[in-house]
Order: C-alpha cells, then structure tokens, then sequence
C-alpha cells in the first residue's frame, strides 16, 4: 500500500520550491517505498491584485527594509544552490496572484501533468523572471503542454472552476495550514515547512512501519511489531 503525500504549496512561495526538489531527494532516499502525491493549491497573499506588484517595494514591506528584503533574498540564493534553484531576485520584477495557475494546474490534472507543470510555473517565476501576470506569458507556457491559447483563456475566464480552487484553498486552511509547503501523509500526520529531506524520508520510514505493524495477516503468520517485518 502507498502512502498518499498532499503538498499544499504557493506557485508564488519560493521556500515551496526549495520544499518539492528536497522531497524528491527524500524519495530518492526511500526508494523501497511507494507514494501517491498530490499537489493541492494555497494562497500566501490573495490580495496581490491580477496585475501584480512590484516586487521590489512589496518585500521591502514585507520584511521591514530594503536591507532586511536584500538579506532575505541573498539568502533564498543560497538556500536555491543546494538544491540546484538558481534564485535571482534582483531580475524579478513583480509579485503575482498565483490563483490564475492554480486554476490552469486544477485542469492539468486531468492529464496527469499538474506536477510537471507546477515545476515549470516554479522554474519560470523565480528563475526565468517570467512575468506571469501577462496572459501572452502564460500562453506560451501551456502551449509547451499542448494547449491552444483558447484552453488558457477559457479556463482562466472559468468562474466556477475558480469557486473550485478557492474552496480547496479554504478547506486546506481549514485543516490548519497557515503557511507552505505543507506535507500531510496518509490524511492523518502533518509536516510544515522545506524540511531537510533526511526528515521527510524518516516520516516516509516511520509512516510505512505503523502501516505495515497495522495491515492484517494470515493465521500462522506473525509480525514484528517494531520492524514491521513478517
């Protein structure tokens, strides 16, 4: 049996980039376990208006400075090498409303790309320093996944799909997250932050020993409680 992993995350939170490539690691670390991952969408600032704002002055209020915002940023940069991001600030020049790419991963996920395509709306924000409140941007991308710039604009003009996303956002806040990356396994344990990924792969290690020592066994057969061996 899988473990089901839910990664509620920001497009517009760089410390959920950090999070996605140090769970890969994890993964890696755990080969022998098997995971069903989900990505499930959060707002860090829902009041960023659709054309965004500008990204130097909007962290500087952020953080209380432009000195303090400098040292944030220099920071991320290094946080970004370790894990092969490479954060550039500097060239950025807005924030963004992440809602719309929400909305466009709720319907990649039809196809099974909604993972693929996070990466990417991560990999063009932050490093690439796509303006994506520029629908032409956004278009450009999709069509990388085969979408016609009618698909875009009809999903991003969906009313209802956007009920859809917001809903999903509440009910996550409404489960106690407050801040992302959030992991939750199994609907039932909760790790918050861009943890190491030795910690995230011992969650994996602990989680799949209570499952194994629970799972049900044939007469004549015994379990090692602790081991989870049989």
């Amino acid at each position: 049996m899988n473990i089901k992993i839910e990664v509620v995350s920001d497009v517009a939170c760089p410390w959920c980039y950090v999070g996605s490539r140090r769970l890969d690691k994890a993964l890696a670390m755990v080969p022998e376990i098997g995971v069903d991952i989900t990505w499930q969408p959060f707002q860090l600032d829902p009041t960023v208006p659709a054309e965004g704002r500008e990204l130097k002055p909007y962290y500087e209020a952020k953080f209380g400075s432009e000195e303090k915002a400098l040292e944030v940023f220099e920071h991320m940069q290094r946080v970004g090498e370790d894990e092969n991001i490479e954060f550039d600030f500097l060239k950025m020049d807005k924030t963004m409303n992440s809602l719309p790419l929400h909305m466009l991963m709720h319907e990649a996920d039809k196809d099974g790309k909604k993972a693929e395509l996070k990466h990417r709306f991560f990999k063009a924000y932050f490093e690439d320093a796509t303006d994506l409140t520029k629908r032409e941007n956004i278009i450009e991308i999709m069509a990388e996944f085969g979408w016609s710039a009618e698909k875009v604009n009809e999903v991003l003009d969906n009313q209802i799909l956007m009920t859809e996303v917001q809903d999903k956002i509440r009910y996550y806040q409404s489960r106690g997250v407050s801040g992302v990356p959030f992991f939750i396994f199994n609907e039932k344990y909760g790790v918050s932050g861009a943890q190491p990924p030795h910690i995230l792969a011992d969650t994996l290690r602990q989680i799949q020993r209570e499952m194994l020592a629970e799972t049900p066994i044939a007469a004549g057969d015994s379990c090692n409680v602790e081991s989870g061996e049989c």
